[in-house]
């Protein structure tokens, strides 16, 4: 593990005003996507969407990294140039998701671990190869009666661990994503209290396992009411409870938070960022680790005439530019 390597990394994911980009879409998900909006599911398809979006201009000015999936990090343009080497000269950071998805978990309905490690540590020496420097796992917890359990967050920050500290062991950064699922009709209250219990319990079994907090990232959801809930939050309100949430609950040295979008329409995650920025005195950089919110746009462009590349790159490049100005606290 050299922690030099480590820091340089993650503080250019997280340098202001830029944040990253998660391309990361399994086969399942891209192929949903797709077929909402009449798009083939085929490889060559998803093939040229990726292009788009690594190809897209001037992106790096708001994009530090992109987290690809594995089937991206093995494509190439359709004149033959790799993903993974244009993103190098872009100076962009290449990320990788590792986890392998969900299954549920103890006798609770919707608990839920997260699978990927067997093998993590060959994939990881494979990724590297490839030009890989950081790379990320998912865990998701629902807000329910019984859940999530402790049993389940302890399984989860265990296995976050043993993930985290198999990337620290070959110079990878990894990005920590323990998402709050924002369906539901729970209130922003008990969306706080299940955040810092289970970051209370994260942190602790990371640091206990070895890990370098200055070498790791926090992809975080908002502290937000569910998408069900009768009271909506207002971005202020998202703020308050949200920074007071992760002043209390992680540690100041990490590496940098980044947020997930996770549900919330565009508007609304780039709005809550902003607002977050407000606050002037934070910790740690904060800034975001958008998919949707920021491919939204140009993959709806692209779904309607595919032939119009340059059109769906110009959306891309604008909503990553409009989440680079709410990562200052500049959007309006």
């Amino acid at each position: 593990m050299n922690i030099d390597i480590l820091k340089r990394t993650a503080n250019r994911l997280v340098i202001s005003p830029k944040g990253i980009l998660a391309i990361d879409e399994s086969t399942k998900t891209c192929n949903s996507r797709f077929e909402k909006l009449g798009v083939p599911t085929t490889e060559e398809k998803r093939r040229e969407y990726r292009e788009l979006l690594v190809t897209a201009k001037g992106i790096e000015k708001y994009i530090s990294g992109y987290i690809c999936f594995d089937e991206t990090v093995r494509q190439s343009t359709k004149d033959g140039k790799k993903f993974t080497d244009i993103l190098k000269s872009k100076k962009i950071d290449i990320g990788i998701k590792v986890d392998q998805g969900t299954k549920d978990f103890g006798t609770n309905i919707g608990d839920k671990i997260t699978l990927g490690l067997d093998g993590l540590s060959l994939r990881l020496d494979e990724y590297k190869k490839i030009g890989a420097t950081f790379a990320k796992w998912r865990a998701i917890y629902n807000i329910g009666e019984n859940t999530p359990s402790e049993d389940c967050m302890n399984a989860n920050a265990e296995s976050f661990a043993k993930y985290a500290l198999l990337c620290q062991e070959h110079d990878i950064v990894p990005i920590v994503e323990p998402e709050i699922l924002i369906d539901g009709d729970h209130t922003i209250e008990e969306c706080y209290e299940v955040t810092a219990k289970n970051l209370d319990i994260i942190f602790p079994i990371l640091k206990s396992a070895g890990v370098y907090i200055p070498g790791i990232i926090l992809k975080t959801s908002m502290v937000i009411a569910g998408k069900s809930s009768q009271n909506q939050s207002a971005p202020d309100e998202v703020a308050e409870f949200t920074l007071k949430c992760l002043k209390a609950h992680v540690p100041a040295d990490i590496g940098g938070i980044v947020f997930l979008s996770g549900g919330q329409e565009d508007e609304e995650a780039t709005l809550n960022l902003n607002a977050m920025h407000k606050s002037k005195r934070l910790p740690w950089p904060l800034t975001f680790s958008y998919g949707r919110a920021i491919q939204n746009p140009a993959l709806n462009s692209w779904a309607k005439n595919s032939t119009d590349v340059i059109a769906a790159q110009k959306l891309l490049v604008e909503a990553a530019k409009r989440n680079s100005q709410a990562s200052v606290g500049k959007y309006k």
